[in-house]
């Protein structure tokens, strides 16, 4: 039996579905979506001219990813706000990175601080927004702020400590955002300052405590208002 011109083989199947989940991630991380709008197979299907096959398995991969829910009789939609998981995750950052921070302080040589340094200067000297990107932070930016919280961290010597941080960094990214968004004067760049000097300075306690206000507020600002 030969396929027929119009039912795409497995390979492209695949690589449409790829295309329709970049487009989508990225649309909700610039904020082409608020919070709560629902994600409506049909509409993203005839926009992006592929099948709803096709859509369905990019939202899935959207919703394992936490920057969507699927919603019993309902469809997929934005997460909101208020979503519970947002204070979940932030509870488990505070309980776990203050902790791996402090063994880095401990355990961190020399080519850590360098480290440390370096990923700093790189988030001190990197745009936060920029003209295109949407209403959010810039992808560079983003990746510049998450190097150096993972450089802090990387000082333990522990990979599957580092590897729960990633985890829960991924799944924190759009409460990030919205949190950023919500709270324009929030001096973020003091906040890391303080953190690269407490950590370079080998003072633990310090270091921790500053981690640990720093995640809060992030989780704070979403809460309702």
């Amino acid at each position: 039996m030969t396929q027929t011109d119009h039912t795409p083989a497995p390979k492209g199947k695949q690589m449409l579905s790829e295309q329709v989940y970049a487009h989508l991630r990225d649309a909700i991380m610039r904020g082409d979506y608020a919070p709560g709008d629902a994600l409506k197979p049909q509409d993203l299907a005839t926009e992006q001219g592929v099948s709803l096959a096709v859509v369905r398995e990019a939202l899935v991969r959207v919703v394992g990813e936490g920057l969507a829910d699927r919603l019993p009789n309902r469809g997929f939609a934005v997460p909101a706000f208020s979503d519970r998981r947002w204070q979940e995750i932030a509870e488990a950052r505070r309980t776990i990175e203050p902790v791996v921070l402090r063994m880095s302080v401990e355990r961190g040589d020399v080519d850590w601080e360098a480290r440390v340094r370096a990923a700093h200067h790189r988030l001190a000297r990197t745009p936060a927004y920029l003209p295109g990107e949407g209403e959010h932070y810039s992808g560079a930016w983003a990746e510049a702020h998450r190097l150096f919280h993972r450089t802090l961290l990387e000082g333990c010597g522990n990979p599957v400590l580092l590897e729960t941080f990633d985890r829960m960094w991924t799944a924190s990214e759009l409460a990030r955002r919205w949190s950023a968004l919500r709270a324009p004067d929030r001096d973020g760049t003091g906040e890391h300052r303080r953190l690269e000097e407490a950590a370079l300075a080998r003072d633990a306690d310090t270091a921790a405590e500053v981690l640990t206000r720093h995640l809060t507020q992030t989780a704070a600002v979403l809460t309702d208002r």
